[in-house]
């Protein structure tokens, strides 16, 4: 093996590792957004889960009053229950299993068999799991093959795909807003994801109708650090909303 693939395989867990805990990172999202949203003149609202086993849920009451802060920043009035409300949010969140993603530094030579993995999923709410997975395994046709003698330096790691959807509509059913928030983390945790999908959500919001924006919330100071900057609208996202 030469210096400089010793010194990759070394030093790609350990970048890794300086992403997942040790080293703050910004937090991006890929974020669509439809809308007619009238300007706020005394609505009510009321934020509500799209799986009605949440509602009333001490974990969705968390990010139920992130929204509900957010829509009273844009003028919008809470109401004491979906009865009589002028808009009625319904949520929707989720992070799937995870992605296997490999990264193939080339091949070494010895004895050794090559190996490799791919993963797809499909839609699924309601927090963890109802995802999709498939899988196939080593041999012939697999993109990471090799002879006996040819081995090859492959890393790999996990990442997660996590959403928020949220929709805006009047008692009649009239849409107001259709949005989407998606983001990939090497953690599946929802307690931290779901406030930044929020945080993206609601950035420039309403936002223009039809279009996609990637959103960076910068990383919380650490102690006695000045303070970052907000989250930021970036350009427009051409290739659609996928990740």
């Amino acid at each position: 093996m030469s210096l400089r693939r010793t010194l990759l395989s070394l030093t790609a867990p350990i970048a890794l590792l300086a992403v997942a805990g040790c080293a703050p990172q910004p937090f991006r999202a890929d974020v669509s957004r439809f809308q007619a949203m009238p300007a706020p003149q005394g609505q009510t609202f009321w934020v509500q889960s799209e799986d009605p086993a949440q509602n009333g849920g001490l974990e969705f009451s968390i990010y139920a009053r992130q929204i509900a802060a957010r829509l009273a920043q844009q003028g919008y009035q809470p109401a004491a229950g979906p009865n009589g409300a002028s808009l009625l949010v319904n949520v929707a969140y989720g992070v799937d299993n995870g992605h296997e993603k490999m990264v193939d530094y080339g091949p070494t030579f010895g004895p050794g068999w090559g190996w490799g993995g791919g993963f797809g999923w499909g839609g699924g709410w309601g927090g963890r799991g109802g995802w999709g997975r498939g899988w196939y395994g080593g041999g012939w046709g697999d993109p990471f093959w090799a002879d006996p003698w040819l081995n090859r330096d492959v890393q790999s790691y996990t990442y997660y795909v996590s959403r928020l959807e949220m929709r805006i509509v009047r008692p009649n059913g009239q849409v107001l807003f259709e949005g989407n928030a998606k983001a990939r983390s090497l953690d599946d945790n929802l307690q931290h994801l779901v406030p930044n999908l929020i945080d993206a959500m609601f950035t420039g919001f309403p936002g223009r109708s039809g279009e996609n924006v990637l959103i960076t919330i910068a990383p919380p100071p650490k102690a006695g650090a000045a303070a970052v900057e907000p989250a930021r609208r970036e350009a427009p996202i051409n290739r659609g909303n996928s990740i």
